[in-house]
Order: C-alpha cells, then structure tokens, then sequence
C-alpha cells in the first residue's frame, strides 16, 4: 500500500513537471489563443469554433460547413489552396463534433504566417459558392456519412444521442439523405458562428506572442462580433430503439446520462468497467472481461459535453446470442460498480488519470480536452485533469454511478432485431 502511494506521488510529481502550459489570452482580434511551444519539429494550428451539430439551424449544415473548409476565399481559390499547401508541405484538415468546429493546418516551422492567413481567410472571407456545392462539398457529405453510418457501432451511438438527448446534442453530426441543404444555408449558418467570442485558437509548437501577431494580422478589424449560437440547456430523455440492419457486427448500446458539466467520478466508472487489459493478450482484470464469449466485445463509452454526459457499454458480436450474454455481463457489472471501493477504486482511479493524461500526448486529444476549456476563458493542463481524478472518493464516486443508474436507460439495438434482446432481458 505505501509502495502504491509513494507511486503514485511521484507520478502526480511527473506529470505535473511535464505537463504543457498553456497560457489563454484575448488578442487584438477578439478570439481566445492557448498556445504551448515544446521544441517540437512541426507546428499545429487549430481554430477552434462554437460551430457543432446541436446548434445548426436545419439538418446537414454543420456537416456541409465542415467540409467547405479550404474552398474558395477572396484571397485564394480551392486550387490555389491545395497547390499552396502542397507546396510548403503542409497538411490542412476540419473535423465536426456536436459542439465544435475545428479547422486544422500541420506545417514546419517557420510556415506559421502561410497556414494562419489560411485558416482566418475560411473564417473571414469564404465565398461559399453553389458549384462547390454540387461539384465538391455534397459528395463528400454524402460519401462521409455512408461510410460512417455503415459502421453499427456509429449508428448505435448516433441513435443514442437523439434518445439520450433528442434536440441539441441529439443532431446528428451527420448530414442524412433527404435533407436538402443549399449554400444559402450554410452561408447564413458561417456568419451567425464566425465571430469574435464564438472562436478560440489552439497552437502547438509556436510561441503564444507570434501566434497573437499573426492573429491580429490575419483577422484584424474584419472579424466582427459574434452572438453565441442558440441552444437550450440539454436534459436528458432516455428510451429504446432497434434499427434492422444486415451487414457489419449485431451491436447493443446500453447507456445513460446526466446533465450538468461533465464529473470525473464518471470517468472513473468508465476506466472500472472497460474491460481492455493492461497487459496484451491477456484477458484483464475488469468485472466484465470473464464473462465475454469469444468474439463479442464490450467497450465503456464516456462522452462528455459542455452541459451533460452520455454513458455506456456498447456490445458486439457476430451473433446474437453471444450479444446477449456479453450484454447481460456488462449490465450486471454496472449495477454493481456504485459499490466500488478500496483497492478497486484505487485502480480505476488509476486507470482514468492515466487515459487523461495521455489525451494531451496527441494533438487530437489536445483539442478535444481544451476546446470547452479554451471557450470559457480558463487554461487546462495534464496536471490540473489528472488532479481532479485524485480528489475522487468512494463516497462521491458511489453516490455518482447510483445516481446515474436511477435514470431512464438509453438502449439501442442494430443487426438483426428479431433476435438480438431487448433491454429487459438484459436486467434494466
């Protein structure tokens, strides 16, 4: 017990030296920068907008805006964009989430002044042409969201939203057949977001004062303010539902969800019951791990928001039978967990600082776990994650997973509805 102690202090005395700093300002141009530079080779730039699917006005916009980044501008045509970057070696990316927009450029140093004027140009001066629409942007909506919503996995999660939430952070990130969007739309949509106090910038591998200069240069006077996009506070609903479908895993989603800012006891109760093992090829030490057939899975899923969380365990298998028992393992598991204590908590506790610590090792995790904290004006840091799963105990954490399993359970089921089970037969 001392030798875990003494470990773990001095892992908290580790992360706390290394963790990246990262200072949060307000620049001439009006937006939130958080910039770190850590001697890396290559620089990152991420815009970072209050742009995501729950504040989209019509079905498909945000998915559309999302993929009219790096098109025509009054500085540069869709070409010269791809041409340019090329050039310098540069690569240029968006991604959507149901409360962000994040524009992406990676580039060597020394590029920054390039790929920043890029990035504010999408923000200040993007054109928004029909032809791209047509030629371009719905192709790639629609290829995005066949491939993705091919997945089971995808369409479970996506399905639970709209139970767990039903509007707000029930829109799909999505554009689905059927929804017709013009550029109209998603102009109207670009101006009501790309705003002062709407964007925040994320920049790695570049120092916070040149990043600010450039900032200012690039966005200047033109970047009027911005109204924060509409959205109702979310509450969470619950309910079940079962899609057919006749390719890929039978898939079960069992899940729950709380509103509020998301908890770390949460993360604790997902690290508890993901039955991934430490050690590969080995079977792990989590409550479900034992009881899984071979060739089903169970994984946790934590999806945290601004204003609530999703919870669950999402099952597969190739049939549905072993769906259902995996199924019934993982409920039975997660009806015990609220009891967690001693040297079973301790390891979960473990376990999740370790998978936030590790968030901000990649620039993806970087920008999902500052985006909702660069927004709001606060700084964030390895050691201030990691910090506050310390602070968890048996008390507050089994007073969370009992609360959590007092609500209405979302349960989704794709593949073959005739045989996979319902919720009941699982125990909710």
């Amino acid at each position: 017990m001392l030798a875990a102690r003494a470990s773990a202090a001095r892992s908290a005395s580790r992360i706390a030296r290394s963790a990246r700093k990262f200072a949060t300002v307000v620049d001439s141009a009006g937006v939130k920068v958080a910039a770190a530079d850590n001697g890396e080779p290559t620089t990152a730039v991420t815009f970072l907008v209050k742009a995501g699917s729950r504040y989209e006005p019509k079905p498909g916009v945000a998915h559309a805006l999302k993929n009219y980044a790096f098109k025509s501008t009054e500085k540069r045509s869709t070409l010269g964009t791809v041409r340019e970057a090329e050039l310098y070696g540069g690569v240029l990316s968006s991604s959507l989430s149901r409360e962000h927009l994040a524009v992406t450029a990676e580039f060597l140093r020394g590029d920054e002044a390039f790929f920043v004027d890029v990035l504010s140009s999408f923000l200040t001066s993007a054109k928004f042409t029909r032809y791209e629409l047509q030629e371009w942007v719905a192709p790639t909506v629609e290829a995005e969201s066949t491939a993705v919503l091919s997945d089971p996995a995808t369409r479970a999660v996506e399905l639970a939203h709209a139970l767990a939430f039903r509007s707000g952070l029930g829109n799909s990130i999505f554009a689905t057949p059927g929804h017709h969007v013009t550029a109209e739309d998603v102009q109207a949509y670009a101006h009501a977001v790309f705003g002062q106090g709407n964007v925040a910038v994320l920049g790695t591998g570049i120092d916070p004062s040149a990043l600010e200069k450039l900032l200012a240069q690039s966005l200047g006077k033109s970047f009027a303010a911005a109204s924060a996009p509409a959205s109702k506070p979310s509450s969470y609903f619950g309910g079940e539902s079962r899609l057919d479908a006749h390719e890929g895993a039978q898939t079960v989603f069992v899940g729950f969800g709380a509103a509020g800012a998301p908890s770390a006891e949460l993360a604790v109760l997902a690290a508890h019951l993901d039955p991934t093992p430490s050690v590969k090829w080995s079977q792990g030490t989590s409550p479900i791990a034992a009881k899984i057939p071979a060739g089903a899975s169970v994984r946790s899923v934590l999806l945290p928001y601004s204003d609530a969380s999703l919870f669950g365990l999402l099952v597969q298998g190739q049939t549905a039978a072993d769906v259902k028992t995996a199924g019934q393992a993982a409920v039975e598991a997660l009806k015990a967990a609220s009891s967690l204590s001693g040297e079973d908590l301790q390891k979960a506790v473990a376990k999740a600082k370790f998978a936030a610590a590790s968030a901000y090792e990649s620039r993806e995790g970087l920008v999902a776990a500052l985006a909702p904290k660069i927004l709001s004006g606060s700084s964030s840091s390895a050691a201030e994650a990691v910090a506050s799963l310390e602070k968890v105990d048996a008390s507050a954490y089994s007073k969370a997973a009992a609360s959590l399993l007092k609500s209405k359970p979302t349960f989704v089921a794709v593949g073959d509805v005739a045989s996979l089970p319902y919720a009941d037969e699982l125990g909710l």
